[in-house]
């Protein structure tokens, strides 16, 4: 996902039949773009989406009712990717469970860092506030399995997987968003924070 927008839109042509699913696509993917520049929702306008993409603003009302519904649809895509991507990253950890769930984190970290502004919309945005984005709960589910499966292989003291997710996806976010913020800080590598933590927060043994 490129966060650039560019400067001018040219004009799109017009969909043949059958293609209504390329065109919210792009809607999507515009949305998703533009989110992770303004890292804010309620900055996003369905006419400013529809210059990038090239088309008139009344083709998106076609697949979107309102802003909403369009920010439902590119928080949903995002995870879905993001959700990929992670097992992905998973399963280049081998059989090691620990190197599973430390490859899961350090791409987590990455992500974090390189869409910060799509990462504050999908957890800060006021859209968590009026409706239920339950596809955002995979994403907790799959971080504690990948936990327990280290506690199951003996590798970290049997204890509230859950709890522990949540401790480690805080000190990853919270290890990122100084990074972020403060850019010129003097900071160790975030691969050496993330061992850190598995050893702290996870018990496991240090690697």
């Amino acid at each position: 996902m490129d966060a650039t927008t560019p400067t001018a839109s040219p004009t799109r042509n017009r969909n043949r039949r059958g293609q209504g699913e390329l065109l919210r696509r792009d809607i999507v993917d515009a949305a998703l773009r533009m989110l992770n520049e303004l890292g804010d929702d309620e900055a996003l306008s369905l006419r400013a989406v529809a210059r990038e993409v090239g088309i008139a603003a009344t083709s998106v009302y076609i697949h979107f009712a309102d802003r909403d519904e369009l920010v439902f649809a590119a928080l949903e895509q995002c995870t879905a990717d993001l959700i990929r991507d992670l097992d992905q990253a998973e399963a280049s950890g081998g059989d090691d469970p620990v190197e599973q769930l430390r490859a899961r984190l350090l791409f987590l970290g990455t992500w974090v860092r390189e869409y910060s502004g799509l990462y504050k919309v999908l957890h800060e945005s006021t859209l968590n506030r009026r409706m239920h984005l339950a596809f955002k709960e995979e994403l907790a589910t799959r971080a504690v399995a990948a936990v327990q499966r280290c506690m199951d292989a003996g590798l970290a003291p049997a204890d509230d997987a859950a709890a522990v997710a949540f401790d480690l996806r805080a000190a990853v976010h919270g290890a990122v968003s100084i990074r972020i913020n403060e850019p010129e800080a003097d900071l160790p590598p975030l691969q050496d924070q993330i061992d850190r933590f598995l050893v702290k927060l996870l018990g496991v043994k240090g690697r």
